[in-house]
């Protein structure tokens, strides 16, 4: 009577075939729901933050924790470099806008029906 123990862990990698989706536990390249699926859900609140650190003191508006799909990601951040006139960047699911754009960032994603917050100073 050899029982496999029951187990709470999922598989991550394969070897296989690499990564996996943690929704639906097929490879990333074959995954369904990973297209339409928000990248990152957190607490639903846009938080919006001025960085100038490793940038040769330039500002940067960096807004994190959108959650929507990586392609209305990108046309967000369309949307907010037309509204302010400058370019910007999706990098690892936060929209990067050139300038301290920060007010007129929280008026159009407002508009849009998202719940932002200011952080930092």
């Amino acid at each position: 009577m050899n029982r496999k123990k029951a187990s709470s862990s999922r598989l991550v990698f394969s070897t296989d075939g690499g990564r996996l989706c943690p929704q639906c536990q097929r490879k990333l390249p074959d995954c369904a729901c990973g297209k339409s699926a928000p990248g990152i859900v957190g607490d639903g609140v846009a938080r919006i933050r001025r960085e100038t650190k490793g940038r040769g003191g330039k500002a940067v508006t960096v807004i994190e924790g959108l959650p929507v799909s990586p392609a209305l990601l990108k046309d967000t951040a369309k949307r907010l470099k037309q509204r302010c006139g400058v370019g910007g960047a999706v990098k690892e699911g936060n929209i990067e806008i050139q300038g301290d754009q920060r007010a007129a960032c929280k008026e159009v994603l407002e508009a849009m029906g998202h719940k932002v917050k200011l952080a930092g100073g």
